[in-house]
């Protein structure tokens, strides 16, 4: 039989394997874990709790205090399908307190555990799965790499089983395409400590996406998977320890940066770094202002070049809080409501440009288009509204014509002409010598017998 193993160090949690589990892996802190437990007294073996009995498995997320410090402790260390026994002293249970009814105070329990299966950490920006991370080592550190900052990493990718890269590679974070290193590992990275080696399950939005890498043998649409081990980084000086000049300085080196990419239309990169720089901007001195519109007015170019117009139009009206009458920042907010269809908004713009600068050749040549747009436009609907009351009408004509032909044919009869359903009485002499006299219903009396 499979003897007791300390977990804790002090005796306070130990574990007797009862069937042994596969793999080498096991589950790490923010893993989401399904198990099946069921929980006894040590002190007389009276069954207090079971996931079995409910037939519904228990699941939790490892590591967060969610469970008692046992629980945390003994499934960290088991393989999937293992079961094992866990006993748990009171300090690594529910101690002095207990959990009324059921379990007294000061209480020593067993679990019997079976582990079905666990999900990563979920380091997704909108918690949808698609960044995994497996720690396989922890880190030496609390400190995590910041944006901006420089880190050294050593990357194996595979799919499917295959290596497809490995290699060592240093880069400034949020800056990783420049050197190949896909979204997914990017992101993870703010979540890593110094040293630590982790596996990541990344699926095709932050990988390779709908067109793979064929330089590397991955399809389009790949789920693949990295081995990530953060070797070293660079700690970033706190933006509250930095004086105004320090941080000013920071937002014109990271716009410096992100014009560099601008022009090498690296566009998802300028924006980051123009994002970047203005978190350093809180000086309302002229200098700062100056800087930030500036920065404002590239973020804009960078999002149209990304067909991004709603955010465009969003930075627009920023920049424009700062200079009213800024004439890069009313263009460009004129040419993402022409590519938004939103036209007239489109030539209010243009318009605005030609009160500062009437000479400026694009604003006119837009004013132009603009026109040209709305008129055919108004045109366009015109035909619409014309061929509308054209269909309008001829319904309208068919539907009298049904009518009338669901009215009886008066001329088809000899007018005047008594129909047998006309009449209220026999055809007196008068009528029989007279047939196509008309006979009023009211004077008929009268005539009776002539």
């Amino acid at each position: 039989m499979e003897e007791y193993h300390d977990l804790s160090g002090d005796g306070g949690v130990q574990k007797r394997i009862l069937q042994e589990g596969t793999g080498d892996e096991r589950p790490s802190k923010g893993c989401s874990v399904s198990l099946h437990y069921t929980g006894t007294l040590d002190a007389d073996g009276k069954k207090f709790d079971s996931s079995r009995d409910r037939n519904e498995p228990f699941q939790f997320t490892l590591g967060t205090g969610s469970v008692i410090k046992a629980f945390d402790m003994g499934v960290a260390s088991m393989r999937l399908g293992e079961r094992c026994i866990l006993r748990c002293a009171p300090e690594y249970a529910y101690g002095s307190s207990g959990s009324p009814p059921n379990i007294p105070p000061n209480a020593t329990l067993n679990f019997e555990l079976e582990i079905l299966g666990w999900k990563g950490e979920d380091l997704s920006p909108k918690s949808d799965g698609g960044i995994q991370r497996f720690i396989v080592q922890s880190g030496s550190s609390k400190k995590r790499p910041t944006a901006g900052g420089l880190v050294k990493v050593h990357l194996v990718g595979r799919h499917e089983g295959r290596v497809f890269e490995e290699r060592d590679v240093e880069f400034c974070l949020d800056e990783g395409k420049e050197v190949g290193v896909v979204a997914g590992v990017e992101l993870a990275l703010e979540k890593f400590h110094k040293e630590e080696t982790a596996r990541l399950l990344l699926k095709p939005q932050y990988a390779f996406g709908t067109q793979g890498n064929s330089e590397l043998g991955v399809p389009p649409n790949a789920t693949v998977e990295y081995t990530v081990t953060l070797t070293d980084f660079e700690a970033l000086v706190e933006r509250s320890m930095m004086s105004q000049d320090e941080m000013l300085a920071q937002a014109k080196l990271l716009r410096e940066k992100g014009t560099k990419y601008l022009k090498e239309e690296k566009h998802e990169l300028a924006l980051k770094l123009y994002n970047r720089a203005l978190t350093y901007l809180y000086d309302q001195s002229k200098e700062g202002e100056a800087a930030k519109l500036a920065i404002y007015l590239n973020k804009i170019l960078c999002l149209q070049k990304l067909n991004s117009h709603d955010e465009a139009k969003v930075a627009c009206v920023e920049a424009l809080k700062m200079d009213s009458k800024n004439v890069k920042a009313l263009y460009r907010r004129g040419m993402s409501n022409l590519a938004l269809g939103d036209l007239d908004r489109a030539l209010q713009d243009f318009s605005a440009v030609l009160e500062i600068e009437p000479e400026n050749k694009a604003a006119l040549n837009q004013v132009t288009i603009c026109k040209h747009k709305i008129k055919a436009y108004n045109d366009q609907q015109k035909k619409v509204f014309a061929n509308m009351f054209t269909k309008f009408a001829q319904s309208d004509s068919k539907k009298a014509q049904e009518e009338q032909s669901r009215q009886p044919d008066v001329m088809k009869q000899k007018f005047g002409e008594w129909g047998a359903d006309e009449r209220e009485h026999e055809p007196t002499r008068f009528e029989q010598e007279n047939p196509d006299v008309i006979m009023l219903n009211d004077l008929h009396k009268q005539f009776r017998n002539m």
